[in-house]
């Protein structure tokens, strides 16, 4: 018999409901310094203080660069930079796709590679970002990372339709499903480049599947020598 008093988030993975836990608290913070509980009359500035230091900033990634001097401080940013958003709209995607897609990958893969494919896919996604010439606008959000979840659940539907024989390009479907909306949103109303790290983040987890899923580093390996 189906217990209904049972915590909906018995069901999920401990890593996932730590990583959603973290990425809505610190919007919570945010929201209530905007109404004057946290902060006083200074919560309104919480989140712009939490961006000055902790989001991406090319600028300063070129700097860094430049002079050959990489503060741990600075290097932080690289991840937590997928922790602070513009907004609850901006959390909100980034928050069901985590639940839904970090519950699959991580029963699957198991917890700490659902934790590695988010760092990995967040640093990744920012390296990316920061290599484009010119881009001056600091990347924020979980996207990048979350991105990288849904690389890995493409690797998971890639390897199933392998199994089974069938067309593994259908596998891409979500991804290219989403990023035609971006481009449609893009193009009505307007966007950054953004969107590029999100697609370095999909590639990011997509290709670290083939090493922590089960098995994955050691069949990693046979193919070497197999070669």
């Amino acid at each position: 018999m189906h217990d209904h008093n049972a915590s909906p988030f018995n069901a999920l993975p401990p890593v996932v409901v730590a990583l959603t836990i973290a990425i809505c608290a610190i919007e919570l913070i945010f929201q209530a310094g905007r109404v004057g509980i946290i902060g006083g009359a200074s919560g309104v500035g919480l989140r712009i203080d939490a961006l000055n230091a902790f989001a991406f900033s090319p600028q300063l990634w070129e700097r860094m660069w430049d002079t050959g001097q990489f503060p741990p401080r600075e290097l932080l940013r690289l991840v937590s930079y997928s922790f602070v958003h513009l907004g609850f709209t901006h959390l909100l995607f980034v928050a069901v796709f985590l639940l839904a897609l970090g519950k699959m990958v991580s029963e699957s893969f198991g917890p700490l590679p659902v934790l590695a494919i988010w760092v990995v896919s967040a640093v990744t996604g920012a390296l990316v970002y920061g290599a484009i010439p010119g881009v001056r606008t600091a990347l924020v959000g979980g996207y990048p990372a979350v991105y990288g979840l849904i690389g890995a659940y493409t690797f998971l539907l890639w390897t199933g339709l392998g199994a089974m024989g069938e067309q593994r390009i259908r596998a891409f479907t979500l991804i290219a499903f989403l990023l035609g909306i971006q481009l449609a949103f893009g193009l009505l109303f307007g966007g950054g480049l953004d969107w590029i790290a999100d697609i370095a983040g999909f590639a990011a987890g997509f290709l670290l599947s083939f090493v922590v899923s089960p098995g994955g580093w050691s069949r990693v390996l046979q193919k070497l020598r197999n070669r």
